[in-house]
């Protein structure tokens, strides 16, 4: 059964403003989480950011990329503007593809604490070359370990899985 939402809860948002700070530098401490009010099955979350923007760490170029994240909640769900604002922080951050994907796993993970979150960037090409980095982490839980050894068994055939 899904509870109501409490409206106490919602109050405690900071990001409900009429005039909304946008961060100028990467910044994990806008993200903002409300409880998740579904029952006891698993629910897959999936959320995309079409315009994502850092910089790279090298030549202070603009790099482009669509991020994907996918998570299965446990008691906590990402609050949506919070995420926005986040996800922009990266805009003047300078730092590879890589780097910035797990800088985005890790932050979520640790505020969210899911049984399993993946997120993965779909780089635009500099220089010919496309850069789609993955990253995941699960709860302790061998049900999530299992689902994230199989994701990434997706992504690297071969290499996960048992002979």
């Amino acid at each position: 059964m899904i509870k109501k939402r409490n409206h106490k809860e919602l109050d405690k948002l900071g990001l409900g403003s009429k005039n909304t700070i946008y961060p100028t530098k990467y910044a994990p401490s806008v993200l903002e989480s409300v409880n998740f009010s579904g029952g006891v099955e698993d629910a897959w979350v999936s959320l995309l950011c079409n315009e994502f923007t850092s910089l790279c760490p090298k030549t202070n170029q603009p790099d482009f990329a669509k991020i994907f994240i996918n998570y299965i909640p446990s008691q906590k769900l990402i609050e949506s503007k919070s995420l926005k604002l986040y996800l922009f922080s990266f805009r003047n951050h300078g730092a590879f593809h890589e780097d910035c994907i797990h800088l985005i796993c890790r932050d979520l993970f640790k505020l969210l604490k899911p049984k399993f979150i993946e997120v993965i960037g779909e780089f635009n090409p500099r220089g010919g070359i496309a850069i789609w980095p993955y990253c995941s982490q699960s709860s302790s839980s061998s049900r999530y370990k299992k689902i994230k050894a199989e994701r990434l068994e997706d992504y690297f055939p071969g290499k996960y899985s048992k002979p």
